[in-house]
């Protein structure tokens, strides 16, 4: 969840369904089914921790306690920034590295993300072959949602890589229409990736393709390996500021289910 500056224009959601479900079969995927204030499934997902300012100027500590990370008992993940004094917040963060990685398919997740100044909610992936900030950005990170809360109608997907990463990176916005904002419902938010291109969505409307034509002149194409998912709600840094008096604590990403999909051939099982 690297910083960066947009460089296409905004786009607004165009009406336009997801592939039909015939062309697409599951292969892996969280419901969070799991009972009230438990952890979250440790065989599909790890903790990232990390102190302040270990990325961007942030200011949370991602911590594994269920203050921050938790299943709700209704079907949904929780990941909670809690206020533990000035200018100090804990949050979560979690990855699949290690548990689960995928190269191409439909990556998508539905999602209440929260609000307020200073708060930065991201559903992404970064490739397997991220061990240590010095293989970023060459590893490929794929953005499939991002928020800041000072812009509550507005989420971003973004592609960085080497040559097109930081203020550079490939970006594009889509906006709700008539006020709303997503923190007031959930919504579904979507990549669509295959060999040669990458195409985002929000509630199955496509807002932004990235090919491999398309990239900046002299750089290369760093889509073509595993990777893994990252969820995580940080506070303040460089892109959306630190939250002042108009955010009030705590503030919670809730996030209904994440399904991986791949295309082919539907298998029916023998009898």
């Amino acid at each position: 969840m690297m910083i960066f500056f947009f460089i296409l224009a905004c786009t607004f959601l165009a009406t336009g369904p997801f592939a039909t479900a015939a062309q697409w079969h599951l292969v892996w995927s969280d419901e969070f089914n799991g009972p009230a204030t438990s952890r979250p499934d440790p065989g599909k997902w790890k903790f990232d921790l990390g102190t302040p300012g270990w990325r961007n100027q942030e200011l949370e500590e991602y911590t594994d306690s269920l203050d921050n990370v938790f299943v709700d008992g209704k079907g949904h993940l929780a990941i909670q920034v809690v206020r533990s004094g000035t200018n100090k917040y804990t949050s979560g963060r979690l990855k699949t590295a290690g548990l689960f990685e995928i190269q191409y398919g439909k990556i998508e997740a539905r999602i209440r993300i929260p609000f307020g100044k200073g708060i930065w909610s991201a559903f992404w992936m970064l490739g397997k072959n991220f061990t240590t900030d010095s293989s970023w950005p060459g590893c490929g990170e794929i953005d499939i949602m991002e928020n800041i809360g000072r812009e509550p109608m507005i989420v971003h997907g973004t592609l960085h890589g080497p040559g097109y990463s930081d203020a550079y990176g490939i970006t594009s916005q889509a906006s709700l229409r008539g006020g709303g904002r997503f923190a007031d419902q959930f919504h579904v938010f979507a990549v669509e990736w295959s060999a040669n291109k990458l195409e985002f969505f929000v509630d199955g409307n496509s807002y932004s393709i990235v090919s491999r034509r398309s990239l900046p002149a002299g750089t290369s194409w760093v889509f073509d390996h595993p990777f893994f998912l990252l969820f995580n709600v940080a506070v303040g840094g460089k892109w959306p500021g630190n939250p002042d008096e108009s955010t009030y604590f705590p503030q919670i990403m809730y996030i209904d289910w994440v399904r991986v999909w791949k295309t082919g051939p539907i298998q029916t099982p023998r009898r």
